[in-house]
């Protein structure tokens, strides 16, 4: 494949390149058939800024390979293979920590409605979840399905979190004018870190306490609410009321997290 001269790159348009830096450095160029092949082969060479650079300029080129009738099956394969690479188990926290939980809600209605759309919501709900869950210091533990689940070493970190992740995606442009809400379960425990990951009660309480949640809202148990020294700035936490968790021994308050730009009123919290 010939390499394009500077005066050559200089007279192409953005649009013949699948990445834009903030800078203005064009990278991957996908003018033309071949380029398009060996962007595909360098992809994962390239330093991209942020986890939602790297999904644009993947867009870019799978829309690009498609133009040109290339079907990148090694490629797509690969990137499914990095996002399913388990978490590093030594840069997860121990101790006393706060997990967040967020899910979907109604995922089963929106796979109907967007059929192979379905795809692209669910990846642009986990690149949206994680960049938050980064940006407040916390650590991915595991993704599967239409659930992600983060960890935190400070309780108003994974609190922040929440409400980053509410805002970030009641503010993004859904395809097809699809309403696409999680809901978001914070519980703080001591869970034992094993070779295979976390486990103990925490877990399972944290799971019960999404579950009981309504998509856009963040639920808050009686340990974390305990736990914060006090609320980050413009969060206030108000009671949600005391649902029998199923299979969770002890019942207690769970409290809801109210903040600009957040819905406020829900229904009742599901038994």
């Amino acid at each position: 494949m010939p390499k394009l001269s500077a005066t050559e790159r200089a007279k192409l348009p953005d649009r013949a390149f699948a990445y834009i830096a903030s800078d203005g450095k064009r990278s991957l160029p996908i003018n033309d058939e071949a380029h398009v092949r060996n962007a595909l082969a360098r992809f994962d060479r390239v330093r991209f800024e942020s986890d939602e650079a790297r999904d644009r300029a993947r867009r870019r080129l799978l829309n690009a390979a498609k133009r040109y009738g290339i079907v990148p099956v090694g490629f797509v394969t690969g990137q499914l293979r990095s996002e399913r690479r388990a978490p590093d188990l030594s840069s997860l926290p121990t101790g006393t920590v706060t997990f967040l939980l967020a899910d979907i809600e109604g995922s089963t209605a929106l796979l109907q409605r967007l059929g192979d759309a379905y795809a692209t919501v669910l990846r642009d709900v986990r690149s949206q979840i994680r960049s938050c869950v980064r940006r407040c210091g916390g650590h991915k533990v595991d993704a599967h399905g239409d659930e992600y689940l983060a960890v935190f070493v400070r309780p108003g970190a994974a609190l922040e979190s929440a409400v980053d992740i509410q805002r970030a995606l009641a503010a993004y442009a859904w395809p097809r004018g699809a309403d696409v809400r999680v809901r978001i379960g914070l519980h703080t425990g001591r869970p034992t870190l094993t070779d295979d990951g976390y486990v103990g009660l925490a877990l399972h309480t944290v799971a019960r306490i999404c579950a009981a949640g309504h998509g856009g809202q963040i639920l808050v148990s009686t340990r974390t609410h305990d736990a914060l020294p006090t609320p980050p700035a413009g969060v206030r936490l108000t009671p949600a009321g005391s649902p029998t968790l199923p299979g969770i021994p002890t019942t207690e308050p769970l409290f809801q997290a109210r903040a600009e730009g957040l819905r406020a009123r829900f229904p009742a919290l599901r038994r």
